[in-house]
C-alpha cells in the first residue's frame, strides 16, 4: 500500500502522522511512505530523518494523488478538499459530529474514513483518543493558570496560594482522562480540586487515587452550579464517543462567576461541554463573556508537538500496520475495536452518534463491509 503522511495546516498544528519509528515499521512491511516536505519540522524532524527511515519526500499534488491512505492528525480543511480522490483511506481524528460540510465531503468523495476517536475497546476505553487526552488535560490546568494572570485579564489568582492565602479552585466537569490529568496538574500546583462526573464508580476510583486532595461530587445540576460559580478555573472535560458533548456548563452559570474566572473547554472539538464558549485557535486563544475568559482551542496538544506525535504513533500505528496488511474491510473484520473506528464508507455515515447529531440516518458498517 502507498501511505501518505501530509503537512497539518490546521492553526498552530505543529503535529505531524507518523514518527519516523513508524514510517520504517511500515516500510519494512513492503509498503510505501510518501511524506510531504517539511511535515515534521514542527515536532522537531527533518526529511532527512524521514528518508534515513526509508520514507519519499514529495509535494502535497503528488503526495495525495498517489496514495491509497492518508495519515493525519487533525480533520481536513476546506483547502485540503481538493487534493483527494474517490475512495481513499482517510485515518485521522475526525470530530465530524459538529462538522457537517466535512460529513458532506466524506459522502461526496465515498471516502473510507478511519476516526481515531471512536476505535474503541471491549472495555469502553478509547485507546487513540487517550494519549492527546492525557496531553490535554495537563496543559489545560496549566493554561488555565496563566490566564489568571492580571496581564492577561484573569483574577490574578495564584492556584497554589502562599501562606496566608486562599488557594485558588479547580473545579473539573468530568472524570475522564482529560480530567484525571487535569487533576494532577491542579493537586501538583496545590489547587483546591473538585471532580465531578455522572458515575459513582469513577468517582470512587478518583476519590481512591487522589484521597483528600481532591473533592469528587456526583454531577447533578446543584453540585455543577456550586462548582462553577465558586471555581477560578473550570475545566470542561466531558466526552461522549463520537457524540456531540452536553451543554452542562450554562450560559447562566458563567453570568454568575467572578469577572476574570477562566473556562478551559477541552470538550470543544466535540462542540464544547459549555454553552458560552466558541471555537479559538493558538492565534487568538481567549475570548471574553461576561467578564469570564473562555480558551477554547480544538488542538491543545498541537502545541507540545514533539510529546504529542511520538505519544500518538504509539498507539495509531498498530492499526495502520493492520490496514495496510489486510486492506481496511479485512482489518475491521479481525479487529472490532477498528471497525467502530470507521465513521464514513460508501457514501455513508457508518457511526450512529455522528448521524444523531446532525440529524441524518447512518448505516451499520457490517452491512457496508458485508461481514
Amino acid at each position: 500500500m502507498i501511505i501518505g503522511v501530509p503537512k497539518e495546516i490546521k492553526n498552530r498544528e505543529h503535529r505531524v502522522g507518523l514518527v519516523p519509528g513508524g514510517v520504517r515499521a511500515l516500510v519494512a512491511d513492503k509498503n510505501k511512505v510518501l511524506i510531504e516536505k517539511g511535515a515534521g519540522l514542527g515536532s522537531g524532524i527533518t526529511d532527512e530523518e524521514y528518508k534515513a527511515a526509508g520514507a519519499v519526500i514529495v509535494d502535497k499534488k503528488k503526495l495525495f494523488s498517489d496514495s491509497d491512505m492518508i495519515i493525519k492528525v487533525k480533520e481536513p480543511l476546506a483547502e485540503e478538499f481538493s487534493y483527494f480522490h474517490k475512495d481513499q483511506i482517510l485515518y485521522t481524528y475526525l470530530h465530524l459530529a459538529p462538522a457537517p460540510e466535512l460529513v458532506a465531503f466524506l459522502k461526496k468523495m465515498n471516502l473510507r474514513a478511519v476516526a481515531y476517536e471512536t476505535i474503541q475497546l471491549e472495555d469502553g476505553s478509547l485507546p487513540l483518543l487517550t494519549p492527546m487526552s492525557e496531553v490535554a488535560g495537563k496543559m489545560s490546568v496549566q493554561i488555565g493558570a496563566q490566564f489568571l494572570e492580571k496581564h492577561y485579564g484573569g483574577r490574578g489568582v495564584l492556584l497554589g496560594g502562599v501562606p496566608g492565602v486562599h488557594r485558588g479552585t479547580v473545579s473539573i466537569v468530568g472524570g475522564g482522562v482529560v480530567g484525571i490529568n487535569a487533576a494532577k496538574i491542579a493537586v501538583g500546583m496545590g489547587a483546591r480540586v473538585n471532580i465531578l462526573d455522572i458515575s459513582a464508580q469513577r468517582l470512587a476510583y478518583l476519590d481512591d487515587v487522589f484521597g483528600n486532595s481532591v473533592t469528587t461530587l456526583m454531577s447533578h445540576e446543584e453540585n455543577i452550579h456550586n462548582a462553577v460559580v465558586n471555581a477560578d478555573l473550570v475545566i470542561g472535560a466531558v466526552l461522549i464517543a463520537g457524540a456531540v458533548a452536553p451543554k452542562l456548563v450554562t450560559e447562566a452559570l458563567v453570568k454568575k462567576m467572578r469577572p476574570g474566572s477562566v473556562i478551559v473547554d477541552v470538550a470543544v472539538d466535540q462542540g464544547g461541554c459549555v454553552e458560552t464558549a466558541e471555537t479559538t485557535s493558538h492565534d487568538n486563544p481567549v475570548i471574553i463573556k461576561h467578564g469570564v475568559l473562555h480558551y477554547a482551542v480544538p488542538n491543545i496538544p498541537g502545541a507540545v508537538a514533539n510529546t504529542s506525535t511520538y505519544a500518538l504513533t504509539n498507539v495509531t500505528l498498530k492499526y495502520a500496520r493492520a490496514i495496510a496488511k489486510f486492506g481496511l474491510e479485512d482489518a475491521a473484520r479481525r479487529d472490532p475495536a477498528l471497525k467502530k473506528g470507521i465513521n464514513a464508507y460508501g457514501g455513508e455515515i457508518t457511526c450512529e452518534a455522528v448521524a444523531e447529531a446532525l440529524g441524518q440516518k447512518s448505516k451499520k458498517v457490517e452491512e457496508l463491509l458485508s461481514v
